[in-house]
């Protein structure tokens, strides 16, 4: 299996540098929509869909390899040895946001940028840690998906979008969990869920941009404020946004504090 094919990688553009895009959970590449035109004028763009999401091929998904986010790190390393060119800027949202994290400390030559769009390198509340949830809100929230993945997704989409003045991206989150094959959508969430990143953050060398919302559900602000004291060379941007998903909510927000971020390190 081509890695092409395993991953629906789509890539456009001709330009000196290399710009890619990675979904979060439950999502594909489709809602980076709104961003990748801007992008493209200038950049060569790579999307994607991590294995077990959207088009890729469902045969690929290996429960110990994707048991960590590692798993995932591996594939879009060589995602980027199979068709990236130039500087590497990679862009993630939420759960891809840490899996870039990860691919970038791994392999940091490869890596000029990384942007986290709503990320978390913990869910789970510990100590003077807000990771916004207690491990029994996490807990209780597997265990309804586990036993209504269907109906925790009519619940759960809207919440995690917020956005309610745009009610139709609601909709289109719950449709997007909703096509998502249940059996991989339960292991992907446990291992998203229970996934701590913390003292990883220290070890990051990569130039880096924390876009947070001001209000968001699965990321608080305090999350983003922590990464960005963590994180050496990281620049935290929060945007008037409510809801998880601010590049399908307030794209234009989330374009203008990258545009400025690529800017100021002349990519």
């Amino acid at each position: 299996m081509s890695i092409r094919t395993r991953n629906n990688v789509h890539v456009h553009g001709t330009g000196p540098a290399t710009i890619m895009f990675a979904h979060g959970f439950g999502c594909d590449q489709n809602m980076w929509r709104y961003m990748t035109p801007t992008f493209g004028e200038r950049y060569r763009t790579i999307l994607f869909d991590l294995v077990g999401s959207g088009n890729s091929d469902l045969r690929a998904y290996d429960r110990a390899k994707y048991g960590s986010l590692h798993g995932y790190a591996a594939d879009l390393l060589e995602i980027l040895d199979e068709v990236a060119t130039g500087p590497v800027i990679y862009v993630g949202h939420s759960v891809s946001a840490t899996i870039g994290m990860l691919a970038a400390i791994k392999s940091p030559e490869r890596f000029a940028a990384n942007v986290m769009v709503g990320p978390s390198p913990s869910f789970i509340n510990d100590g003077d840690y807000v990771g916004g949830f207690t491990r029994r809100d996490i807990e209780d929230l597997l265990e309804t998906l586990e036993s209504n993945y269907l109906g925790w997704s009519s619940t759960m989409a809207p919440a995690i979008m917020g956005s309610p003045e745009q009610p139709e991206l609601a909709e289109e989150l719950t449709n997007s969990f909703c096509r998502t094959d249940p059996d991989i959508a339960k292991h992907f969430a446990r291992v998203t869920f229970f996934a701590d990143h913390r003292a990883d953050l220290t070890r990051v060398t990569t130039p880096t941009l924390i876009v947070q919302s001001n209000d968001d559900l699965l990321a608080p602000l305090a999350v983003g404020e922590y990464m960005h004291r963590a994180i050496p060379n990281s620049t935290l941007s929060v945007v008037e946004n409510v809801g998880h998903c601010p590049h399908l909510s307030a794209p234009c927000a989330s374009i203008d504090v990258t545009k400025k971020f690529l800017r100021e390190l002349a990519l």
